[in-house]
């Protein structure tokens, strides 16, 4: 079985279908992307648009989920260009990272948490205005109230 998702005129991801491997083979029965896209449309539409994804993530990045991206041809840190299923940008400053299909912050990770903060069930949340105003600054710690 091949998984098929199709996008939208902003390549956002619409829905994933499952397509029988007759349907996406040839002749020799080796397995076509393109064979599967014609198939996806003839089913769904000629005017839609399908790329082939992985749910073992064996092809571009990431499975394909409702709402994700698809980048193609993006030029990114280091990658001269792209051809990932990826989740929505978080924020304006982050950027995909180096032969990953995921987003990351220009300051790295989140900092630890001490044994003080877990017990509050503080957690790291990113600031992008913090950031944009003074980029050595963007992690900002937040607690709950307690009740």
């Amino acid at each position: 079985m091949a998984h098929f998702a199709q996008l939208n005129e902003n390549n956002e991801v619409l829905q994933i279908i499952v397509v029988s491997d007759e349907d996406t083979s040839d002749s020799n029965g080796v397995e076509v992307e393109s064979i599967g896209i014609a198939f996806c449309k003839q089913l769904l539409g000629e005017d839609t648009n399908w790329r082939k994804t992985s749910y073992n993530d064996r092809i571009r990045g990431n499975y394909a989920g409702i709402g994700m991206s698809y980048m193609e041809n993006v030029a990114t840190l280091g990658v001269a260009s792209t051809d990932i299923f990826i989740q929505q940008q978080p924020h304006a400053s982050w950027s995909i990272g180096i032969h990953t299909a995921a987003w990351y912050s220009p300051l790295g990770d989140a900092p630890a948490l001490t044994d003080a903060e877990i017990a509050t069930d503080s957690i790291y949340v990113w600031d992008e205005d913090a950031y944009q105003a003074d980029n050595t600054t963007g992690w900002t710690l937040f607690t709950p109230e307690q009740e």
